[in-house]
């Protein structure tokens, strides 16, 4: 599969966007094999460029406008030998461009540029546009507005525009074959790194991350509904996915879909789809993605975001198997196991009557709690090793080290929770070091040095008053403490630092309640 999200960010897929914009103005479109966009233009919080598209998505059926458009044309181009196609949306004179991406003769998505007007559109052709969109919901102020900012493109322009289209199209396929072969140097790896410390795609050794890979063992033939709550950045689709492939139902579709990144109207077509005939312009059933994943496993990522009237209907296909396109007459069936994530407190949403109390219990047969990484600072120094390998895989680099000096400040920082924010410390190192082999704190971000340069014993507060023989013990206390944390609590490793014998260091250790890992950091 296309890593949509990946794509968006490469330099080369940027400045084409760029220039689509700039000179044709239209707007770049990603498209998967289920016509679901995958670039940010539907997404909470995106500024439209295009004017017209702008205007065209704030109109009743504007989402559906595109999808119809999308889903014809998709299917037209999938059945002919030319690479890209320049077709006519479904407002009158406005035109797109769409591109296959190929790979290994399967078609796994497109890319789309829209929209535009050819050159010689006329006067009454523009009234006659105009006049649609007022039908469908614009004021005529904007009817006309986003009409006269819609670019007219010559032949040649749409000739010039088309072989753009391609070339990012192209340009996706490459990166998804480079993507691929990054795989399987990382599947390499996480095989390395043996069952012991990882579950799928899970890294930890810590006692809470083994206590959830025994749980999701447990629960592996399981079908019973699951809910992982955790805060962001701490895994909840790996966990989703780890669900999914050791379930029976592994040999078919995961979906997942995030419920934040939709309004209500939007979520109900991604999730129930819509018939023919169910508004203006519906030229053929959609499927949603209960009927996609029939069979499989729907992930819904932030199911706390969603509204009570769509809490309502998740509950009736979780509790009859049943959901209702829109425009449909009858209810149909589906087969779908919900692992749903929240970073949301359900139970105190519950209690203020914004989440439902029945949806609850159904979602949450089985649930799991993930760990931010600051409660699993045992695991810090694998996911090191891990994002290291992972990352001089990726550039092509030979395997860096991390100096001494580098890796105490790393293990002495006091990471807030989010797994994410450790991998692009990691990135950054790598790609900040360039073709040297060992890595040093120098290009450790700023906020990391300043943690680690605080003086000890102004950020601990020593009293300096009583008995020199307590002022000591505080000292040595603090020390260990320290050291513990810095040494990823390998007392070995801290004995030898401390010029102290393994047995000295482990009684005092016991001497002051350092034992558990939490005391140790402070907590």
């Amino acid at each position: 599969m296309i890593k949509w999200e990946e794509i968006k960010g490469l330099h080369v897929i940027a400045k084409l966007e760029e220039i689509l914009s700039k000179w044709f103005g239209v707007e770049q479109f990603y498209i998967d094999s289920h016509y679901k966009v995958r670039s940010n233009q539907l997404e909470k919080g995106y500024e439209i460029k295009n004017h017209f598209f702008k205007v065209q998505m704030g109109l009743n059926h504007g989402y559906d406008f595109l999808t119809q458009d999308i889903e014809k044309i998709y299917d037209e181009l999938a059945n002919i030998d030319s690479n890209y196609v320049v077709f006519d949306s479904f407002f009158p004179h406005v035109k797109g461009v769409m591109a296959k991406v190929c790979v290994d003769g399967q078609v796994l998505g497109t890319v789309l540029a829209y929209p535009f007007v050819e050159e010689n559109i006329t006067d009454k052709e523009v009234k006659q546009l105009q006049k649609l969109f007022v039908k469908h919901g614009a004021t005529e102020a904007d009817a006309k507005g986003c009409i006269e900012h819609i670019k007219h493109l010559s032949d040649d322009d749409i000739e010039y525009l088309t072989e753009l289209v391609d070339l990012v199209a192209d340009e996706v396929v490459t990166f998804h074959e480079e993507i691929s072969k990054r795989e399987d140097r990382i599947s390499e790896l996480n095989s390395e790194l043996g069952d012991k410390y990882r579950y799928h795609s899970m890294i930890g050794k810590s006692k809470k991350m083994q206590q959830i890979y025994n749980l999701l063992e447990k629960i592996s033939k399981s079908e019973s509904s699951v809910l992982i709550q955790g805060e962001n950045g701490t895994g909840k689709e790996l966990v989703a996915k780890a669900v999914h492939y050791t379930s029976p139902r592994k040999e078919n579709q995961f979906i997942a879909v995030n419920c934040s990144a939709f309004n209500d109207n939007l979520l109900d077509s991604e999730l129930f789809g819509h018939v023919k005939g169910a508004f203006t312009g519906a030229i053929k059933d959609k499927k949603g993605l209960f009927e996609v994943a029939n069979g499989g496993t729907l992930f819904l990522d932030e199911i706390g975001d969603t509204s009570l009237s769509m809490q309502v209907k998740l509950l009736r296909v979780l509790q009859e198997g049943t959901y209702l396109p829109v425009g449909a007459q009858a209810p149909r069936k589906a087969s779908v196991r919900i692992v749903a994530a929240t970073n949301k407190n359900l139970k105190e949403m519950m209690a203020n009557g914004t989440f439902r109390e029945d949806l609850f219990y159904r979602i949450n047969v089985i649930g799991v709690n993930l760990p931010p990484l600051r409660d699993r600072n045992e695991d810090i120094s694998i996911l090191m090793d891990h994002f290291l390998k992972k990352r001089c895989d990726e550039s092509g680099k030979a395997m860096k080290t991390f100096s001494k000096k580098c890796m105490e400040k790393l293990l002495d920082y006091s990471w807030p929770g989010n797994v994410r924010e450790l991998e692009n410390e990691i990135e950054r190192l790598v790609v900040l070091a360039g073709d040297d082999k060992s890595i040093t704190p120098d290009n450790l971000s700023q906020r990391i040095l300043d943690y680690g340069d605080r003086p000890v014993a102004a950020s601990r507060g020593i009293n300096t008053g009583g008995t020199l023989k307590a002022a000591l013990e505080e000292l040595e206390h603090m020390m260990i403490r320290e050291g513990l944390k810095r040494c990823n609590f390998n007392k070995s490793k801290l004995s030898k630092e401390l010029g102290v014998s393994r047995a000295s260091l482990i009684m005092k250790v016991e001497k002051y309640g350092l034992d558990k890992r939490k005391k140790a950091v402070g907590e």
